[in-house]
Formats: structure tokens, C-alpha cells, sequence
């Protein structure tokens, strides 16, 4: 019964085993398959014990909880019953797990890899040069931003070291030891405001690398495919609350939304369970995450359990932010996860290093933002009088600065802006 078990699962062995007691057994077919299940619960357990202790469990995929939505029904009717199923569809899923998982025709997969290919070359170049794409007097929020400047939220913030010490064991991120080790390149989306009363350094001018002459037409291409599929997830999440189609869209316009990848060295940072981006959860809306090369992508879902990212072929991960957590009331939180050199991370780094390509791990990622004058405040029947007094009203500029001084990315001694 455990080889059975083992080969096929739980499921295909007791349909067989059923199907076997009432050819066998056809006058007394209850007690047959109690026995069955007795047996298979004692063939569990065996195979449990089996395992041996030093060999971790895998961590099941997020595509075992979390249902992919396929946009396509909703850009091409948004009145109709299949449209408006999946809406509330994608808002079950951000409520319960804090993740939805997207099907979008426009996004070009030839589209990823150039943009993936520029962004290995960008960062395997020497460190002096891409020091002079830093940006530190914008709080690094365009440009690079170097290896082991940013420090998790989590390393410093009393309530998440408290959720972290409440976890069980086989879900808590790795400890965080300091700043993490990847570098980040930050190249704006979308429109800027013309004006932005106060919050000049969160809507800055791109920063062009000097030895990439056809950067801003990758980054582009790329970047505006990731914000009109995360725009699409909001405006179908917006329905799915049961709010107007255009409630947060709407504070979206003129954000300063950011394609945002990670780079980090595997040829230096390749001992497995090394930490390239520590245990955090993101301060902006909606984080947009297409298919990166390497594994390593943790994410926590709303009941606090870990699970590995390994996004289906042709599909994007979106996990929702602290603007996002403030306008729903804490109904949808902000996701937390880390980044993390495992086993097959190595084993990817070798074979493309063997092919002659940098062996840097780039994170394929956009951050959508509400705009900094744009007020965050829960929305429609999220605002509860126990909404309201957990997430009082600020605008995003306000609550973006507050993270950045945080996370070591803005001075701590500059005052926000006053109204």
C-alpha cells in the first residue's frame, strides 16, 4: 500500500483500492474499506518516518493555493458573467492568500528575456561603474542601488520579529544578519505628475547607464507590459471587493511605479542558504513578479505558512503591498518573502555560467505605487471604524518615506513634507 501510495498519492490509491473491495468483497464492501483506510493511515504515517530527519520537507508551490486568473475574459468583456467570476475570483485570492497568479496574452515571454538578458549584462559589469547610476540624495528610488545598502524591514521592526519568533520552525524565513547582498536598478513606469507638492525625490528623473544605448527601449517594453497587467489585476480586484472598476486605478495615476529588478552575484553569494533579499513585505500597492531564471523566491500567505514560487509557463505573480493592506483595512496584507540560495539555485548559476552568461540572479519585477499626493485610506465598506483607527488616513508620499528610513534607503533625520 506505501508503494502505491508514494507512486500514484493518496487520492488515485484509495479509488483503486475502493473499486478492488467491491470486486472482491461485494457482500460486506463497508468493512473492506475500512480496512482500507486503516491500512493506508498506517501506510502514511510508515512513509512519513521514513523520511530522514536531516532532509527538509519540499515546500509545496503557490500554484497548489492559488488559482490563476486568466485577464483575457475581462479585457474583452468586462460585463460578462466569465469576466465578473474571475474578479471575484482574483479578490478571494488576495484576501486569503495575499497572492494571485495571472494569465495575460499581452505580456511577451521574447519581451522577458531581453529585458532579462540586458539586466545580467548591467549588473556583471564593475562595480565602479554602476556606482555611477546611484542616486542617494532620491533615496536611492532611481538608479542602482548597491549590494549591501538595503537593510529588511524585518531585521529592526519590533511586530515583524515578534510574528517571526511566533512561526513554527518549518516556516520561518532564515535569520537576517545585516543588509542584504543584491544589488537593484530602479527605472520609472509610466507618466510622472507635473507636480508632486513635496515629494520630488519620489518622482525623480530615470537614470540612463552610460553603456547601454538601447536601455530605455527594453526597460520600457517590458515595464509598461508589467503595469498594464498589474492595472488590469487591480481594476478586476477593485470589482471583485465590489468597489467601481476604477476606485484604485484611479490613485494610480501619475504613481511612481517602478520596474524594479534584483541582481545578485552567485559567482560571490553561492552558498546555499545564503540570503539575497531578507524576510520583508513590500510598501508599495501591487508587485508584479514575472518568471525569473533562478529559483530561490519564498512567499508567505496570509496563515503565516511558507511557500516556494515556481510561477507556471506563460503566467505572472502578483502580491500585495502595505497600500494595498491601507485601502482594504487590512482585509488583503501585505505579503512577506525573502529570497534564498537553494540547492538548484547553484545548480542553474553553473550551467549558465558554463554558457557563458553572467551567473547573476535577476528578479523580474515591477512595483505599482498609488501617486505620492494621492490619499491612502480604506475604501468603500473596508473603512470600519476599527479600519480607520488601525490605518489612519496619509498620503503616499508620507507612508513611502516612512518605510524608506526604515530599510536604510532614506535619511532618517529629513523631515516629510507638511500641508
Amino acid at each position: 500500500m506505501s508503494e502505491y501510495i508514494a507512486a500514484h498519492g493518496v487520492q488515485e490509491a484509495l479509488a483503486a483500492a475502493v473499486c478492488e473491495v467491491l470486486r472482491t468483497r461485494p457482500a460486506d464492501p463497508i468493512l473492506g474499506i475500512r480496512d482500507i483506510l486503516l491500512a493506508m493511515e498506517a501506510s502514511k504515517s510508515s512513509a512519513k518516518m521514513a523520511v530522514p530527519p536531516e532532509e527538509p520537507m519540499k515546500l509545496p508551490p503557490v500554484s497548489t493555493i492559488a488559482p490563476v486568473i486568466d485577464v483575457s475574459s475581462w479585457l474583452n468583456d468586462p460585463s460578462s458573467v466569465e469576466a465578473q467570476t474571475a474578479c471575484k475570483a482574483l479578490a478571494e485570492s488576495l484576501k486569503a492568500t495575499g497572492i494571485a497568479l495571472l494569465r495575460d496574452s499581452r505580456v511577451s515571454e521574447a519581451d522577458e528575456v531581453a529585458f532579462l538578458d540586458l539586466m545580467e549584462d548591467y549588473f556583471a559589469q564593475p562595480d565602479e561603474l554602476k556606482m555611477a547610476d546611484v542616486r542617494k540624495e532620491f533615496h536611492y528610488q532611481v538608479g542602482a542601488t548597491p549590494s549591501m545598502v538595503e537593510i529588511p524591514i524585518c531585521k529592526t521592526d519590533a511586530e515583524c520579529i515578534e510574528r517571526i519568533e511566533g512561526m513554527p520552525s518549518e516556516h520561518k524565513p532564515l535569520p537576517i544578519s545585516g543588509p542584504d547582498p543584491k544589488w537593484r536598478f530602479f527605472w520609472r513606469i509610466g507618466e510622472r505628475p507635473k507636480e508632486v507638492s513635496g515629494y520630488e525625490d519620489l518622482n525623480a528623473a530615470p537614470v540612463h547607464p552610460a553603456a547601454f544605448p538601447r536601455w530605455g527601449e527594453t526597460m520600457d517594453r517590458w515595464g509598461h507590459l508589467m503595469l498594464a497587467s498589474v492595472s488590469t489585476c487591480a481594476e478586476m480586484a477593485a470589482v471583485g471587493f465590489g468597489l467601481p472598476s476604477s476606485a484604485i486605478t484611479s490613485l494610480m495615476e501619475h504613481g511612481p511605479h517602478l520596474l524594479a529588478p534584483t541582481g545578485s552575484d552567485l559567482g560571490k553569494h553561492h552558498e546555499v542558504n545564503t540570503i539575497l533579499a531578507g524576510f520583508h513585505n513590500d510598501l508599495n500597492l501591487l508587485t508584479i513578479h514575472g518568471k525569473s531564471r533562478y529559483p530561490g523566491l519564498h512567499v508567505w500567505l496570509r496563515d503565516g505558512t511558507k511557500r516556494r514560487v515556481a510561477i507556471p509557463n506563460g503566467c505572472l505573480l502578483v502580491q500585495a503591498g502595505m497600500q494595498m493592506e491601507r485601502l482594504t483595512g487590512g482585509q488583503v496584507i501585505a505579503g512577506m518573502h525573502e529570497v534564498v540560495v537553494l540547492p538548484e539555485t547553484v545548480e542553474v548559476a553553473e550551467r549558465r555560467a558554463a554558457a557563458g552568461r553572467p551567473p547573476w540572479r535577476i528578479s523580474s519585477t515591477l512595483f505599482a505605487h498609488v501617486a505620492s499626493t494621492k490619499e491612502l485610506r480604506p475604501l468603500g465598506d473596508f473603512a470600519t471604524d476599527e479600519a480607520l483607527r488601525l490605518y489612519p488616513p496619509m498620503t503616499a508620499g508620507e507612508q513611502v518615506l516612512s518605510v524608506l528610513r526604515k530599510i536604510n534607503l532614506a535619511d532618517p533625520s529629513k523631515a516629510p513634507p507638511s500641508y
